[in-house]
């Protein structure tokens, strides 16, 4: 059973390790993949949900993701309690099990075929994902109704911030939640593009390689996925080919806003 683990443990850390113990130990299959996003970005742990979930995937695939902020109440936390876990069930058969916090189901709340709580508890441990989360995760991998509660209004969940950035790879490339052909910009067309104070110049593209060797490109990148309805959606990415378009951006955060100066 492939099991990504979307987590902001950190490149490398501790955590991670102990998760991948944990869910093994409950789901002996469970070939796990790590997945590191930003500290309590739940912006790129919701864009990494969809672009895994919504794609084809081997049957009995699982999302495992623990971004909890706890910013859902301010107030001191009895027995560090957090963001409640959920369950969602994908067109595809994939199956998404982590805390309801932030963006973390923004991407797939409207195609989702079902969202529900768990019954899991949300308090008992600083370390949930690891003490909590994965016993119950088996249990609803294994089929157990027990396991689940009622379901979510997706209507309540926060819709995905539109223009910012959403994910940097591991090339420095800069993948954005604009949309592909929402500015209706031209293959060739030069625009400027502003994140925080940098504002530089770039060249519209419909492929990230049809551009010169150092040249900063504005293109459809390779992240995106079906929606509701049969459409698709593509989102814009910025490239520098043969370099790294984030450090060139002097390393903006996920979430930073991206603006297009014609």
């Amino acid at each position: 059973m492939l099991v990504h683990i979307v987590a902001d443990y950190g490149h490398g850390d501790l955590a991670f390790a102990e998760v991948v113990q944990r869910i093994k130990l409950h789901l002996p299959s469970a070939e796990p993949v790590l997945v590191p996003v930003p500290p309590f970005c739940t912006v790129a742990a919701g864009f990494c949900i969809a672009q895994l979930g919504l794609h084809p995937a081997p049957p009995g695939t699982l999302i495992y993701h623990n971004i909890a902020p706890r910013e859902d109440d301010a107030a001191a936390r009895p027995e560090n309690a957090g963001e409640r876990l959920v369950y969602a069930r994908l067109p595809t058969g994939v199956r998404v099990i982590g805390v309801n916090s932030g963006y973390t189901l923004s991407f797939i709340k409207d195609v989702a075929e079902t969202i529900q709580w768990s019954s899991a508890p949300a308090a008992g441990s600083q370390f949930r994902s690891r003490d909590v989360f994965p016993q119950a995760a088996a249990a609803i991998a294994m089929g157990r109704s027990s396991a689940l509660g009622s379901e979510i209004d997706v209507n309540a969940l926060p819709v995905p911030p539109s223009s910012v950035i959403a994910y940097v790879d591991g090339y420095g490339n800069i993948k954005t939640t604009i949309a592909h052909n929402v500015k209706k910009l031209r293959p060739g067309q030069s625009i400027r593009l502003k994140i925080i104070d940098c504002e530089l110049e770039a060249r519209v593209s419909d492929g990230a390689f049809a551009v010169r060797h150092g040249e900063l490109t504005f293109a459809p990148g390779s992240s995106g996925w079906p929606l509701a309805g049969g459409k698709e959606i593509r989102w814009m990415e910025i490239f520098l080919r043969g370099g790294n378009a984030w450090k060139l951006f002097k390393n903006p955060p996920i979430g930073t806003a991206v603006s297009i100066v014609l």
